[in-house]
């Protein structure tokens, strides 16, 4: 009976230590603008992220998507996926069928900060900060992207003239409890992503129809 007496006390006391832990979540706020080419199908844009760190811990780099790179080569983790599913379309494409993103320029204010490949993953990349970021403070980086549309061989690309674009500038990983989840673009299930604000303006020739989430604040429509 000693026993379980103590045992029962061991799982009260744990128990209320989960209760008193302090939920947080990362913060983020983008301004992007982007222009389409649809002779080269590509797009051309300049991003500004304010990252704010909610976290108990000190950040001393930030993982970023970089996800149009999945569709550079055959040897990505959404070729691989493709190969499993029995799909080979995308393993045998041509190279103008595929995409990639690039002209990163990643940057705090005018410091170039330093970038490092994932061992793994072509499409994931560190961007590692000019100063340490601390619990409650705030970074605002900025880059220029380019990018190549692929061929529509999953939820971002194109067919001829009609473009569906999703997944196509950098954004941050998550960091949670857990840490980081740097994860590569799969056709189903990367969508876990830091919750943000977001101010889009896309730049695009007026024979377009733009379908997309978010509220119109300015425009000339027909």
């Amino acid at each position: 009976m000693k026993q379980f007496y103590a045992i029962c006390l061991l799982a009260v006391c744990s128990f209320t230590a989960m209760a008193q832990q302090h939920y947080w979540q990362q913060e983020v706020h983008y301004t992007i603008d982007v222009s389409l080419n649809d002779r080269e199908h590509t797009l051309d844009g300049f991003l500004q992220l304010q990252y704010i760190n909610h976290s108990p811990d000190t950040l001393r780099y930030i993982w970023f998507h970089i996800w149009p790179n999945a569709y550079k080569n055959d040897q990505t983790a959404f070729s691989e996926q493709l190969l499993l599913n029995g799909r080979t379309d995308f393993y045998f494409a041509d190279k103008e069928k595929r995409g990639y993103i690039n002209r990163l320029d990643f940057r705090a204010g005018n410091t170039i900060l330093r970038t490092e490949d994932h061992p793994m993953y072509i499409d994931v990349m560190k961007v590692y900060l000019d100063e340490p970021l601390a619990p409650g403070g705030e970074v605002l980086i900025t880059t220029p992207f380019h990018v190549k549309l692929p061929a529509l061989f999953s939820r971002s690309g194109h067919h001829r003239q009609f473009y569906q674009v999703t997944q196509w500038y950098p954004k941050p990983a998550v960091y949670d409890a857990k840490g980081w989840h740097p994860m590569p673009y799969l056709s189903q299930g990367e969508f876990y992503s830091e919750f943000g604000s977001y101010s889009v303006r896309i730049t695009l020739p007026d024979t377009y129809t733009v379908a997309a989430t978010g509220l119109l604040q300015s425009g000339d429509f027909k």
